[in-house]
């Protein structure tokens, strides 16, 4: 390698660090809003209807289908505008629903308050985006080290998220929970004052020769491993939103603890979904995907167990932190089996068709909590995780024997 050329390496390797410690401080600030939303969005919910407390859940399912439409629209906005200009408006996404999320529990408007967590989740969909901007921005050596530095920024958020929500939900009484989502509001500004140091350099067009070359999506999706890999994924991200939703109600309205303990198991929740994506990857090359996606559905089985124990907070905290671990491993590993079934030209249809069914799932799924709870309460809940973790269980299983059957032909 001649000068020239170490310096023009050198210089972006400069520019890629910059943008990417960037970006890990901005997925810190925005990544609160997840924890906050859901360690009492549904207590604030519940405190907002009247006799019948089954749609307590529902602004979180607005949350989710924020986080849905933000994931599609920042695709769009981004082609049209630029990242930066999108992670901003995210940024004043969650500053705008979070000022409404306020004057909704002003208000006692449960509506509003639904709409607006949709906002905040809106602004979540853009967030999904920073880890792939890092890793893009990035020379090839460098990527995994740049997703490693948003992970840790989702840590960060984790902390954040939660302390705020504990130590801001008292601050507009008499109106409870108002000053966690007013929180949001210098977050979201914070944010953008962040973002605006970034140097991303321009998306490619994807109009190139190959861009619209790749099998047909009806082949791609009917293939055994795709199916396998939404399924076991899909089934994973809708247990974890499903139980992390219905704990705090568990924990507050069906056993009396305080709302800031029920903040304190999201917040070790949240943590065990992030901290082992560090070693992750190196767990998949050692053993296999299909190895640790059923160590993921192992975990939530765990999970149940733990939780169908008793009900005192040490049952809350391991089942969350259980909930947290098995959710990792098992969608980390399921994306990797879906990414291996279709080829790089694939990418963008099959992407998109996954993530429409993940979140529209995700979404049902918080709603079901609410649901579930009001009418059978916290212990039915658990059971639900058995037949779907044992039923993507079987599929691993029929998948690695036909993967073995094919290798032995």
């Amino acid at each position: 390698m001649d000068a020239r050329s170490a310096n023009g390496l050198d210089e972006q390797l400069r520019s890629a660090r910059f943008n990417v410690y960037v970006l890990t401080a901005a997925q810190a600030v925005l990544g609160a809003a997840g924890p906050i939303s859901f360690a009492v969005g549904s207590l604030a919910g519940h405190q907002l209807l009247g006799l019948d407390k089954s749609l307590a859940t529902a602004p979180l399912t607005g949350f989710n289908i924020g986080v849905a439409l933000g994931a599609v629209a920042i695709a769009a906005i981004s082609r049209r505008f630029g990242r930066q200009a999108s992670f901003m408006l995210g940024g004043l996404a969650l500053a705008s629903g979070g000022a409404l999320a306020a004057l909704a529990l002003y208000r006692s408007d449960f509506w509003m308050f639904a709409v607006s967590l949709l906002i905040v989740g809106l602004s979540s969909g853009f967030t999904q985006k920073i880890r792939f901007a890092a890793a893009d921005a990035s020379p090839s050596f460098y990527k995994a080290r740049a997703i490693s530095w948003i992970l840790a920024g989702g840590i960060i958020s984790a902390i954040v998220g939660s302390q705020l929500a504990i130590l801001a939900k008292d601050l507009l009484q008499p109106v409870l929970f108002a000053g966690s989502f007013v929180a949001l509001i210098p977050l979201g500004l914070l944010a953008v004052g962040i973002l605006s140091f970034l140097r991303l350099p321009p998306l490619t067009s994807g109009t190139g020769e190959g861009a619209a070359t790749g099998r047909p999506l009806k082949e791609i999706i009917l293939t055994q491993r795709f199916i396998t890999g939404m399924i076991c994924g899909i089934s994973t991200y809708a247990l974890m939103t499903f139980m992390m939703t219905g704990a705090p109600l568990a924990m507050v309205i069906g056993c009396g603890f305080s709302p800031d303990l029920a903040t304190l198991g999201i917040q070790w929740h949240v943590l065990a979904m992030f901290a082992p994506s560090f070693f992750t990857g190196m767990l998949i090359s050692r053993f296999g995907t299909e190895t640790i996606v059923a160590a993921g559905l192992v975990i939530l089985l765990a999970c149940a167990v733990v939780a169908h124990m008793g009900i005192e907070l040490w049952n809350f905290w391991g089942a969350l932190i259980l909930l947290g671990l098995g959710w990792n491993f098992g969608f980390i590993g399921s994306t990797a089996i879906v990414a291996s079934s279709y080829r790089p030209e694939e990418a963008d249809k099959v992407q998109g068709f996954h993530d429409i069914i993940l979140f529209g799932t995700v979404a049902l799924s918080s709603f079901a909590s609410g649901k579930i709870f009001a009418a059978y309460g916290w212990a039915v809940m658990n059971l639900v995780i058995w037949p779907i973790s044992l039923t993507c269980l079987a599929l691993l299983g029929l998948l690695v024997w036909r993967d073995r059957a094919r290798g032995r032909a």
